[in-house]
């Protein structure tokens, strides 16, 4: 195992937080090809059935579809952790349509947190545990009942 400074791996999460803003460019070089995700998912699938950046890649352009004038702020971190790296982030953005369900009005604005963790080997990430607060998110759109009130459909 390569031995990495923190200065490096923080380095290597800002790379990281552009691939959520929509900058692909450094993917295959910051995700290793067997690149797993874990992740609870809300239809039930295997977060860790494809690997790689085939498997991020269509989740961020997902919710790039779904959301406008995106912005992720890192509110805690990154730590470092040997090969681990965390931070908190919250994303704020623009509803654009798309998502089953919603009641909110294109344009709603919203904004949600979540957690990331990381495993680093050999300068790319090889692991991801996340916990987003996902629930928030759709109870902001009125997708679902929420800490607000009833989904109104």
């Amino acid at each position: 195992m390569t031995s990495h400074t923190p200065e490096q791996l923080r380095a290597l999460y800002h790379r990281w937080s552009e691939l959520w803003r929509g900058d692909f460019t450094h993917a295959a070089d910051i995700l290793d090809p067997d690149f797993v995700v874990h992740q609870a998912r809300p239809n039930g699938s295997d977060s860790e059935a494809v690997t790689g950046p085939e498997r991020l890649l269509p989740e961020i352009e997902q919710t790039m579809a779904a959301f406008g004038d995106i912005t992720i702020t890192v509110d805690l971190g990154p730590i470092v952790d040997g090969d681990l790296i965390s931070a908190r982030w919250t994303m704020s953005a623009t509803y654009t349509g798309g998502i089953p369900q919603a009641s909110a009005p294109v344009g709603t604005k919203i904004s949600f947190s979540g957690n990331d963790i990381l495993r680093v080997r050999e300068g790319r990430f090889v692991e991801y545990w996340t916990c987003t607060d996902i629930l928030d998110g759709l109870s902001q759109l009125g997708a679902i009942s929420g800490p607000n009130g009833p989904a109104h459909h």
